[in-house]
């Protein structure tokens, strides 16, 4: 290294530090954020008014958005900019997958929207992710809850199904509101 990088380099460095004592800042108090692992899903467990409804390879959308409002204002100098402010609240649809079972409670609880009985078929519950051990690591609880869509993609007679074989089932469960509590 040259002797100028080396100087320019020394300068740096005690400009840091000048920093960092105008500042008021100590390295000796300096406590890194603890580092989070992150959570390695297994399957989920739909869990219904404390009857679990199934369990599912794969869940989207688990959680909630605002709009966002945007509004010029003027500062005290004169000067204008854009101010952003929460707008409408959004809780976004769970969507479930899970190779297709012969368990129809899922089926039956859509027939009963179907029907038109979507205000006496709201229930509370929770979506529950369990890793490899089937250790309970995350969970979310939900209010409200109906299913407003089951699809399901069933093998087709050649074996060109994407899922290599496997047929799919997929359901949306709308909610009004989702809390990640664990």
């Amino acid at each position: 290294m040259s002797k100028k990088i080396k100087r320019n380099l020394k300068y740096v460095g005690f400009g840091v530090l000048i920093f960092a004592l105008v500042m008021g800042f100590t390295f000796a108090n300096y406590k890194p954020a603890k580092a989070a692992d992150p959570l390695t899903g297994f399957h989920y467990a739909l869990d219904v008014q404390g009857v679990v409804k199934g369990y599912f390879t794969e869940a989207y959308n688990i959680g909630s958005e605002h709009e966002v409002i945007e509004r010029r204002v003027v500062t005290k100098q004169g000067k204008e900019t854009v101010m952003k402010l929460p707008g409408r609240l959004k809780i976004s649809d769970i969507i479930l997958k899970r190779g297709i079972t012969n368990n129809m409670d899922l089926w039956k609880w859509r027939q009963e929207v179907v029907d038109g009985k979507v205000d006496s078929v709201r229930r509370d519950g929770s979506l529950i992710m369990f890793d490899k051990s089937l250790k309970e690591v995350a969970r979310w609880n939900f209010l409200r809850a109906w299913p407003s869509k089951i699809i399901c993609n069933p093998v087709d007679a050649s074996g060109m199904n994407p899922s290599g074989g496997m047929a799919i089932e997929s359901v949306t469960i709308s909610v009004e509101l989702i809390q990640r509590v664990k």
